[in-house]
């Protein structure tokens, strides 16, 4: 089994030794995505919405450059600064997913990285 580092330029940079995600021959695992402007590394403005979108387009363009696609995606984990926004997070959830959804698991945590209130991670099929 091979196990091949992927980075693209249109996610942000890992911000400690850890790689965007790792393809195996049938599974992609991604590192959790906050919602940081891949071109400045920095939170975009807003609140949970625009983070949880953006958090979401950096883990659809992770597995676009692995080969894959959110449509492959099994399993993800939110990981949540307060569960109050919970609501907010899944309607934004909602729109890279659809009618089959993959399977969740969301937990709030005392804090994330550089202020954010929203990291996701996913886990998908190689095509």
């Amino acid at each position: 089994m091979k196990k091949e580092i992927v980075h693209t330029d249109k996610a942000p940079k890992a911000i400690g030794p850890y790689s965007q995600a790792i393809r195996t021959d049938s599974m992609i695992y991604t590192a959790g995505q906050l919602g940081l402007d891949p071109a400045t590394g920095e939170l975009v403005h807003g609140f949970v919405e625009e983070q949880t979108r953006q958090a979401l387009t950096n883990l659809k363009n992770v597995l676009e450059e692995a080969g894959s696609t959110m449509a492959h995606v099994v399993k993800t984990t939110v990981f949540l600064k307060e569960m109050i926004d919970f609501p907010k997070m899944n309607a934004v959830y909602a729109e890279f997913f659809g009618e089959n959804p993959p399977a969740r698991s969301t937990i709030a945590v005392a804090g994330l990285p550089k202020g954010g209130l929203v990291e996701i991670e996913v886990i998908a099929l190689v095509p």
